[in-house]
């Protein structure tokens, strides 16, 4: 097939001409739907002006609150499943990107915040998405209406993707200044990296772990397994004592019920990296040096990095109707809150509860992959509100696939499963180097992928 030179000029465009191409195909070629002719005064002209006020004034508002995983992906999917015609405003405490999985890695030194985040802003205005760097202080649904530390924001349907805050007063001495480091947001990475540097001038033994209550095991083990990789790399694995204390009732449990094979191939790894592990049990506080169970046992380290559970943000809490006990919006399979059809919830911030009891309390996982299928179905339903229809797309937590990388250094685990809780069908964890490749290779790719826009990719 020749290349005539108008194509090769259609592939060369700037993005913001491709854009203004767009917005021309779908108003059938007048410009005058987008950019008035101050000159002109026929009656066609006046009509499509008058057209496009109209248009404008009907045009629905959606106004979402956060602006990673979930937020951004909701954005702009709503955006794409209106082809465009719907206003969509993301408020946003942090004006970055920031992609979590990665977080195990910063203290360290193998990543860096250049590394794994980008500006929102950008990629909002490129796609026509209104982004305000402020902070949510008040919801309203029956105003509909969001206060702001920018001032309120109006909606027709808000979408609530706040993500979550560490509930560190659960376990004295840990959070910030206390005896524990964490990893879970990018600050906290940053002070356990401080901390492993210390480590490595004065070693001791470390404890890694996740609290009664928390959810987020998967870090818990990656941060583990490349704490031993570490400590190899070091010279220091003979010299130090790496224990793992878990909530879990047994290894790979992972908060989502455990995988077939799954205690078994964890209590391997354990064993392969000489890793002492303590199951079933919850904490009582942590004192300078030492971590203190529920039932008096005593571990002493140089260094411990512990998972909290974690909450929904107070601005949710103080909503009266929407919220449950820790903060999180409870919601229906469409996503849409319990109480209002017209406020949604995505990601962590949506409440689930957890299908079983365990003798120490655990938590259910909220990562990446559930998210982004959540936020999907949440722009779905919203577009078809806006379009007259019934919210009929529905996906319940527990029915989404599992689908995630474990890091261990050099090694890992890639783990697959047809739901993710149970009753299942089909899961497998497959053991292997490739995995580690896999999940430096999905890094790029996802950085990629959010940073233009491209949510409907898988």
């Amino acid at each position: 097939m020749c290349t005539t030179v108008e194509h090769l000029f259609e592939r060369v465009k700037h993005p913001g001409e491709q854009l203004f191409d767009a917005r021309m195909a779908r108003s059938g070629g007048d410009q005058r739907s987008y950019r008035r002719d101050p000159e002109s005064t026929s009656v066609e002209a006046q009509t499509t002006h008058v057209d496009q006020k109209e248009n404008v004034m009907s045009r629905k508002k959606v106004l979402v609150l956060g602006g990673n995983f979930a937020g951004l992906t909701a954005a702009l999917t709503v955006k794409h499943q209106l082809h465009g015609d719907v206003d969509v405003t993301v408020v946003s405490s942090s004006d970055e990107f920031l992609f979590t999985p990665s977080l195990i890695w910063v203290p360290f030194g193998k990543r860096t915040k250049k590394d794994i985040t980008f500006k929102l802003g950008p990629t909002f205005e490129y796609h026509e998405v209104e982004f305000v760097h402020a902070e949510a202080t008040a919801i309203d649904p029956e105003a509909r209406r969001v206060e702001t530390t920018a001032g309120p924001q109006d909606y027709d349907y808000l979408v609530i993707a706040t993500g979550y805050r560490n509930r560190f007063e659960v376990i004295p001495g840990l959070g910030e200044g206390g005896n524990a480091h964490t990893i879970t947001t990018l600050d906290d990475a940053i002070h356990a990296g401080e901390g492993w540097q210390r480590f490595r001038e004065k070693p001791g033994d470390v404890v890694i772990g996740a609290t009664q209550g928390a959810g987020c095991f998967g870090a818990a083990y990656e941060f583990l397994f490349n704490t031993s990789y570490q400590l190899k790399k070091a010279g220091l694995k003979d010299r130090v004592k790496l224990t793992y204390v878990s909530a879990e009732p047994f290894l790979g449990h992972f908060g989502i019920g455990g995988l077939p094979h799954g205690e078994s191939l964890l209590g391997m790894f354990l064993k392969k990296e000489k890793i002492d592990a303590v199951l079933d049990t919850a904490m009582d506080h942590v004192d300078e040096g030492r971590l203190v169970l529920a039932d008096g046992r005593t571990l002493d380290f140089g260094y411990a990095m512990i998972i909290p559970p974690f909450s929904g943000q107070e601005v949710i809490r103080r909503t009266p109707k929407i919220a449950d006990d820790n903060g999180f919006v409870k919601v229906r399979d469409t996503y849409q809150s319990e109480a209002y059809d017209d406020v949604y919830a995505v990601g962590v911030a949506a409440a689930v509860d957890v299908p079983w009891q365990t003798p120490t309390p655990v938590g259910i996982p909220k990562t990446g992959f559930p998210t982004e299928q959540q936020a999907h179905v949440a722009a779905v339903n919203i577009a078809a509100q806006i379009e007259g229809k019934a919210p009929d797309a529905h996906k319940a937590f527990g029915d989404i696939p599992a689908v995630c990388v474990m890091d261990a250094g050099n090694n890992g685990v890639v783990i697959l499963a047809d739901k993710m809780l149970p009753p299942r069908k089909h899961g497998v964890l497959i053991p292997g180097p490739q995995a580690h490749a896999m999940k430096l290779g999905f890094e790029k790719y996802f950085l990629w992928k959010m940073k233009h826009g491209q949510v409907r990719l898988p």
